[in-house]
């Protein structure tokens, strides 16, 4: 997608894969889990980038490849010019500073041991040694302040906070190294609805000061509809729609993004719409079906869907990767 009025692109990817090797023994030949197959897209300063799908559709595994925690086996992002994989081990210890992740287990993410303040401390000391004692404490006194906590708290142990506290704690821990970029990994789904309103609005707020991109992956589009600017929907392994919020939210294309739609609890009875149901479970990324993967449960498969794997078209405001919508998209235009 290309950069909306005010957001720069940070980050670009093409055709991003992530395959693993599984074992089955000395005598059997490895198989392959293609947990991504093949993902591109742009993330703008001061924009949202949500993906969301089923589990099991690679969104996780796309994130750990853009906080370079795993480098893709196939495809490229780039930073500023620079692309991965590719860049050296010096220039990708300075780019992973600027990629931060915040997790969607709160205190399963912060060490038990430590009290808030070394948590806060610890980036500083290691990409900032030449900093003095008190500026690092000065910089988590103010980070915990911006992020709706006190100074005083940076004495306290995780386990002394409460679901949203440990999130805000995260969340200043991803903070203090300054990122252009959070990647942010079911950031509240383990929070109560009210907290999560709470922990949804501080994202807007810093990313209104900071200028920062969110590549903020979600399964609940209630969420996403509150947050997102672009949206990418995954399917094992593969976008199969992308393009704008309103575009898609309002005139979704492709029948698994009707489904999952579909599904989203809606508190007004007079807008609720009919559900569609998906047949069938999702199929394993070590067999998944030749052509089209999502054409066994799809209402709309013919022949062609079982041979060829469609790829991402522009139609209208989003791309969609979908035989059946795309040739009665052109028919509907030759008509007109």
């Amino acid at each position: 997608m290309s950069p909306t009025k005010s957001g720069r692109i940070v980050l670009q990817a093409e055709e991003l894969a992530q395959h693993y090797t599984i074992g089955r023994g000395p005598l059997a030949k490895p198989l392959t889990l293609k947990a991504v197959d093949g993902a591109s897209f742009t993330l703008c300063a001061g924009k949202t980038l949500a993906v969301v799908g089923e589990s099991g559709s690679g969104k996780s595994t796309l994130a750990r490849m853009i906080a370079m925690i795993e480098l893709p086996t196939a495809g490229w992002f780039s930073i500023d010019g620079i692309r991965i994989p590719g860049a050296s081990r010096r220039t990708l210890g300075g780019l992973r500073s600027q990629v931060q992740m915040v997790f969607q287990d709160p205190y399963g993410s912060l060490n038990p041991r430590q009290k808030i303040g070394s948590i806060l401390e610890e980036p500083l000391v290691i990409n900032h040694p030449a900093l003095a004692a008190a500026q690092r404490r000065e910089a988590v006194a103010r980070m915990l302040e911006r992020v709706g906590l006190r100074a005083e708290h940076s004495e306290r142990y995780p386990h002394m906070f409460s679901g949203g506290q440990r999130q805000r704690i995260a969340i200043a821990r991803a903070l203090m190294l300054r990122p252009r970029i959070l990647v942010l990994d079911e950031p509240v789904s383990a929070l109560d609805l009210s907290v999560q309103a709470q922990i949804l609005n501080l994202l807007a707020e810093l990313q209104d000061e900071f200028d920062l991109a969110y590549f903020f992956i979600s399964h609940a589009l209630s969420v996403v509809s509150h947050i997102a600017d672009d949206v990418m929907v995954m399917y094992l392994g593969r976008p199969v729609e992308y393009g704008q919020h309103d575009a898609i939210f309002q005139n979704p294309r492709h029948p698994y993004t009707q489904a999952l739609l579909s599904a989203t609890p809606i508190a007004d009875p007079g807008r609720r719409k009919k559900r569609i149901r998906i047949e069938g479970e999702l199929p394993s990324p070590i067999y998944p079906p030749a052509g089209c993967a999502f054409h066994p449960r799809c209402p709309l498969a013919f022949d062609r869907c079982d041979r060829e794997r469609p790829e991402l078209e522009m139609k209208g405001e989003v791309r969609v990767a979908c035989f059946a919508v795309n040739a009665s998209m052109a028919a509907q235009a030759a008509d007109a």
